[in-house]
């Protein structure tokens, strides 16, 4: 008798190359679910435009679903696990196949949707469907994890097997008997009725859905790819796009990175044997940006703490800027600078921007400003259309100096300079900015400096139509090294206040320059441990067997992790309706009462009708739980003083009415700092690096099974880069 298998979608929403729904294909009878669960998403819960994306998307698959003859059943439910075994129950599904994710909020509730469909006795098989390789696979000569870009890719591209080859959709379903209750896309509630209007937009300019990915894949192959090298840092794509603009597509899992990546190799072969060097590098660079995607999942699943503190410890002791009016000049596209502004523009108005302006209004915000980086994080999260929090997390710690092969923390580049490099004509601040439309190129990247008459003749009046710089360069500079100066004493006395200013698992330090403080300052780096010794005996096929199934083992600071995430300790409130109304980017996407609460309730939204729950909260596995004493380390510590030994700070974004003045009502929501729940931010990650690698055949893994990296710490040099001037 064949069996019957639910096939969980959740950002693989494809037909092709995609291992969990041909798997169960081959199995017998599919059942394709996707849940709708805001609630389990907590702070990262998608923005308007991601919204809009996932809902076209969705209803991409469920024709495409359709026609095979499984349609897709959408639910609606605070709680994915209650749908999961309500639709098992229903259709008498044995198993539940879905492809892994790597971020900590999907690695927590992964975890307690296996552990509670095993407990019914549900077998649980789970893929590698979003990396070329898995984190697992790839480690240094030492067995750790690693923490430099070059290191990784380099491992990556020296890896004796090639990634796997895509595989074909499969040629049709056998779906379940009977009719599955479940709800349309539109009644999912992804798009608010004052959202369609601004939506609306991006419809002429993108087609999500797996069908249209593909065409749009062929397109670049056809024809940018081969100028990649060379148009790349081109920030103007009026005149055809300079860069791939997949990166929706790969975040929605409309598009294999397997099929990308096979895809443009056989170019590079091709190129290679007709002597094109030129194409060969646009490859090679394609592959390298393609190759940061794959890193940011890397370190989200080895270093689950970076999505709230800086993989270099030393930053937790810099002195961020709680600065509300730095941060809304930022956001609205009105810091004088016209390449910042221009670049924060198109972002609120479109959900897109080059990667390259992404850059400059990054550094501007954490070096310029000083504003902590997770706010900016925070913001790109819930405006981008490609929001992906892994490769948001990554960019940020990148360009906050927080990574050992990012920015230098003392690096600031001149938004003047970076206009006449990356928009030399002056085209893309022409059409972002119109205030500035009629300014010479000679001015048009630092107006600040044209005389009164030029411009009088473009209509320019600085402090009036157009703001002045919100801060000087010469002035960022010198706070910028007095920070630094401030960061090296907090954490040199934190070092001291060690016994004998010993502190365990430390390791060896190296001298390390251009870090905006002395010569001999050292940065701390942690690392873990992947490739054990008693490991050695796997070959290279049984690491890369389907059967390893990432799975976090829950104790109470797992526990603790998961309320960390939801930021279940704020308060939540209704959207405001300034926020729909606002003519420039003032508001955050908006988080709806209630779901903060606890997962028990009454009932899940489905087609009109009602599923049965318990009301009573979730019962987590009882574990052992271990004594990791540990501070936090939060950034944000530093804005209203370090968090104790009850938990770290965290930032939390509220429209709560009696916290601001009538203006800052009237111009939306500002972030507001408030004490999170009791957690360390190492006990996180101790908790949640805890990864058994369970055999696909069997419920219960054995002990050879259990894969448990080691924390240690050690540190690096980091390669002072020689600027370049444009």
């Amino acid at each position: 008798m064949a069996a019957c298998t639910i096939v969980w979608f959740r950002r693989d929403l494809r037909l092709e190359d995609n291992p969990a729904l041909i798997a169960a294909a081959r199995a017998g009878t599919v059942v394709p679910v996707f849940v709708w669960s805001p609630a389990e998403d907590g702070q990262f819960h998608p923005g308007r435009v991601s919204r809009w994306w996932l809902k076209q998307s969705l209803t991409h698959l469920e024709l495409s679903l359709k026609k095979l003859g499984s349609p897709l059943i959408l639910r609606k439910s605070p709680d994915t696990l209650s749908v999961l075994l309500e639709i098992a129950e229903a259709t008498g599904a044995t198993q539940v196949f879905y492809n892994h994710l790597y971020d900590p909020v999907s690695l927590v509730r992964d975890h307690r949707v296996k552990q509670g469909l095993s407990q019914r006795g549900i077998v649980v098989h789970t893929f590698n469907g979003d990396l070329l390789y898995e984190p697992w696979e790839v480690y240094d000569e030492e067995g750790q994890a690693f923490t430099v870009y070059e290191a990784f890719w380099k491992k990556c591209m020296s890896m004796p097997f090639e990634p796997e080859a895509p595989l074909l959709p499969p040629r049709r379903l056998t779906g379940p008997i009977g009719k599955i209750v479940g709800c349309n896309a539109e009644e999912l509630g992804l798009e608010d009725e004052f959202e369609k209007s601004s939506n609306a937009l991006l419809a002429r300019a993108w087609c999500p859905g797996w069908g249209f990915a593909n065409k749009s894949l062929d397109s670049f192959l056809r024809s940018p790819l081969i100028d990649y090298a060379r148009d790349r840092q081109k920030a103007d794509g009026a005149s055809g796009t300079p860069t791939s603009l997949l990166s929706p597509h790969l975040h929605f899992g409309e598009l294999s990175v397997r099929k990308i990546f096979h895809e443009v190799r056989k170019r590079q072969i091709t190129w290679a044997r007709e002597g094109n060097a030129g194409g060969e590098a646009s490859v090679n660079m394609f592959l390298r940006a393609l190759g940061f995607r794959e890193y940011s999942r890397y370190l989200s699943f080895h270093f689950p703490f970076t999505h709230e503190r800086s993989l270099l410890a030393n930053l937790k002791s810099f002195p961020w800027r709680a600065d509300e009016g730095y941060f809304k000049a930022w956001r609205q596209g009105r810091t004088g600078y016209p390449l910042v502004d221009a670049g924060m523009r198109e972002l609120w108005a479109t959900g897109w921007a080059h990667n390259r302006i992404r850059v400059v209004v990054a550094s501007f915000s954490v070096k310029f400003l000083q504003l902590p980086w997770r706010w900016g994080m925070k913001y790109f999260w819930d405006v981008l259309l490609d929001a992906d929090l892994e490769c948001d997390v990554l960019g940020w710690q990148y360009i906050s100096g927080s990574l050992p092969d990012g920015h230098e923390l003392d690096r600031i580049e001149n938004p003047e300079v970076e206009g006449y490099r990356f928009d030399p004509d002056g085209d893309y601040v022409r059409r972002w900015i119109p205030e500035l439309a009629r300014l010479p190129n000679e001015w048009v990247h630092h107006p600040w400096d044209a005389p009164p008459s030029a411009l009088r003749a473009a209509g320019v009046e600085l402090g009036t139509n157009y703001p002045r710089p919100i801060v000087e360069i010469g002035a960022a500079r010198e706070r910028l090294q007095a920070s630094l100066a401030e960061m090296w004493e907090r954490d040199a006395a934190m070092k001291a206040a060690l016994a004998n200013g010993l502190e365990e698992g430390l390791g060896e330090t190296v001298e390390v320059a251009g870090t905006g403080g002395p010569e001999h300052e050292r940065m701390d780096v942690p690392r873990v441990m992947v490739h054990m010794q008693r490991d050695a005996d796997m070959s290279c096929n049984s690491s890369r067997r389907d059967q390893l199934v990432p799975e976090i083992v829950p104790n109470q600071f797992h526990i603790r992790a998961h309320e960390s995430i939801m930021n279940r300790s704020a308060a939540m409130v209704e959207d405001g309706e300034e926020a729909g109304r606002a003519a420039v980017p003032m508001v955050f996407a908006s988080v709806r009462r209630g779901m903060g609460g606890n997962y028990g309730g009454h009932h899940v939204e489905g087609n009109g009708g009602e599923v049965a729950q318990a009301s009573a909260p979730i019962q987590w596995p009882t574990v052992t739980a271990v004594d990791y004493e540990l501070d936090s380390t939060a950034e944000s510590a530093s804005v209203t003083g370090r968090g104790g030994s009850e938990g770290g700070t965290v930032p939390v974004w509220s429209q709560s009415v009696s916290a601001r003045t009538p203006i800052q009502v009237r111009e939306g929501l500002v972030p507001e700092v408030r004490r999170g729940p009791g957690l360390s931010r190492r006990q996180l990650q101790a908790s949640v690096q805890r990864v058994n690698l369970e055999g696909m055949t069997s419920n219960k893994a054995e002990e050879e099974d259990f894969y448990v990296p080691k924390l240690v710490k050690w540190t690096q040099p980091r390669k002072r880069r020689v600027k370049q001037d444009g």
